[in-house]
């Protein structure tokens, strides 16, 4: 086993471990974290499967989305929900009953489906075979959700403070705060 094999089975394992921590977590803060934790580790494993252009999309959009999402937590739930312990799983039973039958019928589709055989070559380039096939005419597009991303970040954590500098002093921001 080289030295890639094992650096993969460590990232599905922590991707894994990382899920499982979503759901036993007390906080949405921390399943927020150990989801983005967990994205990584999944685009990491992707990466050293050789799969660059798809392992980078995980990574920079997931951790984007969990960061917009802890901004959001945050802006809107009037409570720190990094400190409110809270159950992130609800109906046990019939949650892991609907696991356990999802996890049985895509495992036995995955191995009992007679899969193609290959037809043809893969593409010279890869990478840039699978990014068009992703994207082909939606390329602007995301080229411009990545900025309206991070202005939603930037304006979700300005609207989500209660006091600025600006409450404080006014518009004569030389001017030294008295002492009382």
């Amino acid at each position: 086993m080289g030295l890639v094999d094992v650096a993969f089975w460590a990232c599905a394992l922590v991707a894994v471990a990382m899920g499982v921590l979503v759901f036993v977590v007390d906080s949405m803060a921390r399943a927020t974290y150990a989801l983005a934790a967990s994205f990584v580790a999944t685009g990491g494993a992707l990466l050293l499967m050789q799969q660059s252009y798809l392992g980078v999309v995980v990574v920079l959009m997931m951790v984007m989305e969990m960061a917009v999402m802890a901004v959001y937590m945050v802006m809107f739930m009037g409570m720190n929900p990094a400190l409110m312990p809270m159950s992130m799983v609800h109906s046990h039973r019939a949650a892991i009953g609907v696991a356990v039958v999802t996890f049985v019928a895509l495992g036995s589709g995955a191995v009992l489906v007679p899969w193609p055989e290959r037809r043809g070559s893969p593409s010279p380039d890869v990478t840039e075979a699978l990014g068009t096939a992703i994207m082909e005419s939606h390329m602007l597009v995301m080229m411009v959700v990545g900025p309206v991303m991070v202005a939603t970040i930037v304006v979700g954590v300005l609207l989500s403070s209660s006091r600025t500098r600006y409450d404080r002093m006014g518009d004569d921001l030389d001017r030294r705060e008295e002492r009382r």
